[in-house]
């Protein structure tokens, strides 16, 4: 028992690491984004943001699963998110309609420098998230944290194609790459917020498997 709660400490620490990095993430990105007229890198950032929301019921299950293992979902968590869904769904139609309409006037954003920066920090962190989330997730015999482990994963390839788009127009300042790759983040975050809806109907612990 007494290693079962240190085991809780680490991956209630883990998702309160995970929520002021993609804050200080999403402040840095939006922010250089917009500097850089990169979309990618900007709702990138505004992704993070969102993943804040998510963060909260997350670091509020495992509270609730530490307390009593087989309790199911509760309404902070199904709130959280349904709200993290709707705003998932708000930011693929704007990043949806911004690619499109950048493509049509052929927009190419200042620099992509710092998209490839931050996602190459990202995928660093994220992917030992990962690791860690799932060491502890197994230790515990928890399918809720390991579930989270597999929803951390898809920040890892929203990151991928961050770094792909931002690489590619930095080397080769090919048009519309920016927006192409805006349009990849795009389908994560829709993917994500069908999820986030999915789960809020059920106690289904991720769809992200």
């Amino acid at each position: 028992m007494a290693d079962n709660k240190k085991l809780y400490k680490i991956a209630f620490g883990l998702a309160i690491f995970t929520i002021i990095y993609n804050i200080a993430e999403g402040i840095i990105s939006t922010y250089l984004g917009f500097e850089d007229e990169s979309l990618a890198l900007f709702g990138f950032g505004s992704d993070s943001f969102i993943e804040v929301i998510s963060g909260l019921g997350i670091a509020h299950m495992i509270v609730r699963i530490q307390k009593n293992p087989n309790s199911k979902r509760d309404n902070f968590e199904r709130t959280a998110l349904k709200i993290t869904g709707i705003a998932f769904y708000i930011l693929v139609f704007g990043l949806v309609v911004t690619s499109i309409y950048n493509i049509w006037t052929g927009h190419k954003p200042l620099t992509t420098f710092w998209g490839v920066v931050i996602s190459i920090i990202s995928i660093l962190i994220m992917w030992i998230l990962v690791i860690w989330k799932r060491k502890v997730g197994n230790q515990l015999n928890s399918v809720p944290i390991l579930a989270d482990a597999n929803c951390t994963m898809v920040c890892v390839y929203m990151s991928i194609i961050l770094l792909v788009s931002s690489g590619v127009y930095e080397l080769f300042n090919i048009p519309y790459i920016d927006s192409i790759g805006t349009l990849g983040l795009s389908y994560f975050a829709f993917k994500e917020g069908r999820e986030c809806f999915e789960k809020a109907k059920s106690d289904k612990n991720c769809c992200c498997d």
